[in-house]
């Protein structure tokens, strides 16, 4: 049978408790056995104190040991009054029938036994340490206490320490004291059964919120969250998985959006070659070098548009070639300036370029750095207003090469600025070709940067349009 996860919660706190609980019935267990048993032994050393005071009167009354060697039975009789002694004190009471059973004749041949097992532990020895009376081995025995008539040792009493607990009533007493262990471990063993279950459920529940939720993540429900309820491990699991759901969601839109975009950017030129082939076909256009020269630039716009998405392509995969050298990236953005003079002639665009003499060099795909700055440039004149300003800086410091490409209005909003370099982004969502073409060219220029370790970002220019700035680090051997 399979467990879910909150039984296998559930009887895992439970195992953990249950040995928990094992742990301290098996240590009170030890601990009553040797603890009660130093506690007997102790009685029965309290006790030898009374009777050495007895055994030292005895023997001034004797002037011997004599006593003990030809009426042993005396030593019991003193035992048996050092019993009685303690009852007043005993801390472990007789139930009602054991007191009957004592004071019996059954129970008096039951404390005869009592004192027969004292007593068989017990050795007297005389001021010589020669035994007077006993049967256990002195060498046994470590604690031996002097008996004095007058302040003169007249001889040792010894006990033999028990090994365990043999009385009948200690017995039952040690019995009684475990079965209320026993207990108390069963009881606390369903307390942890009954208090664990919810808390297992309590555990287990963010783990099934964000089970649920990631149910209907992968059917595609891309705008479901988790609530964060928590800053433990589940909180930040929860963050996390909500991240993921924004980022999947940011992803589709932007796929959807790419479609869009290239469904569009694909039916415009071939809805115009379509119209003007069908125009030549029906004979409403004659066939010339115009129409032909018509149908060349659609071709050319599709051709452009279907190259930018392969080099796009290739950049995702890490497929795009670079070829790498040290490069002088002052002489790279001169050549691109010069190739884009005409152009920026035509709309009358003011030039203001600052390169240093110096060389800048970097470690660089030349043909790269050629198609990103031809880019950056081509860029710049589409969308800057005729009769404005186009400044070019470079400038090499902290081991890096900065340019930055500052252009006359129009300018853009700071969310469009962040949207630049997404392709298929243009400002203008009418996609007017007239000023632009599809939007591609600001990404391919980020995926260049990026394959060279460097960083390429907007921002608002001086001038009153964009501010691009790339920064690229310089080659070893010249920083």
């Amino acid at each position: 049978m399979k467990l879910n996860v909150t039984h296998r919660v559930f009887l895992a706190i439970l195992a953990a408790n249950a040995i928990i609980v094992l742990c301290m019935f098996l240590i009170m267990q030890r601990s009553m056995d040797r603890g009660f048993l130093k506690y007997v032994n102790q009685v029965e050393l309290n006790r030898l104190d009374r009777l050495v005071a007895k055994l030292g009167k005895e023997y001034a009354s004797q002037a011997s040991w004599e006593f003990l060697r030809t009426t042993p039975d005396k030593i019991s009789r003193f035992i048996g009054e050092t019993f009685t002694e303690d009852s007043s004190q005993n801390p472990l009471p007789l139930p009602v029938t054991d007191m009957k059973r004592e004071q019996s004749p059954m129970g008096e041949s039951f404390a005869g036994r009592r004192h027969y097992r004292l007593e068989r532990r017990i050795i007297v020895l005389d001021a010589t340490r020669k035994p007077v009376f006993g049967i256990s081995n002195p060498a046994d025995i470590e604690i031996f206490k002097p008996i004095s008539e007058e302040g003169v040792v007249v001889g040792y009493l010894g006990l033999l320490p028990n090994k365990f607990v043999s009385d009948m009533h200690q017995l039952k007493f040690v019995k009684e004291q475990k079965l209320v262990f026993a207990f108390v471990a069963i009881i606390m063993l369903l307390v942890a059964a009954a208090i664990s279950l919810p808390l297992a459920r309590l555990l287990v529940r963010p783990l099934k919120k964000l089970a649920a939720a990631t149910g209907h993540l992968s059917s595609g429900r891309y705008d479901v969250r988790v609530p964060v309820d928590s800053d433990d491990e589940f909180g930040h699991l929860s963050r996390d998985f909500n991240a993921l759901a924004l980022s999947l969601d940011k992803n589709e839109q932007a796929r959807r959006q790419f479609v869009a975009d290239i469904s569009h950017e694909l039916r415009t030129p071939l809805a115009i070659l379509g119209g003007e082939i069908e125009a030549i076909q029906d004979g409403i256009q004659d066939l010339s070098l115009e129409s032909i020269s018509s149908l060349q630039v659609e071709v050319f716009r599709l051709n452009r548009l279907v190259d930018d998405l392969y080099q796009l392509a290739l950049s995702d995969v890490g497929a795009l070639a670079y070829r790498k050298s040290d490069v002088n990236l002052a002489d790279v953005i001169s050549e691109a300036i010069d190739r884009a003079r005409p152009k920026l002639a035509e709309r009358a665009l003011t030039l203001n370029i600052l390169l240093p003499q110096a060389p800048v060099v970097v470690f660089a795909d030349t043909e790269r750095l050629t198609q990103l700055f031809d880019n950056l440039l081509d860029n710049s004149r589409k969308y800057t207003d005729s009769g404005g300003t186009l400044e070019i800086t470079l400038e090499a410091m902290h081991g890096g090469a900065t340019v930055d490409i500052k252009d006359s209005g129009p300018g853009v909003t700071g969310e469009e600025r962040s949207k630049l370099f997404d392709r298929l982004y243009r400002v203008e969502r009418s996609r007017n070709r007239s000023s632009g073409g599809a939007g591609l060219g600001l990404a391919i220029c980020r995926n260049i940067v990026e394959a060279h370790e460097g960083a390429i970002e907007a921002f608002q220019s001086p001038l009153g349009g964009i501010w691009i700035r790339i920064t690229l680090p310089l080659s070893e051997g010249y920083q």
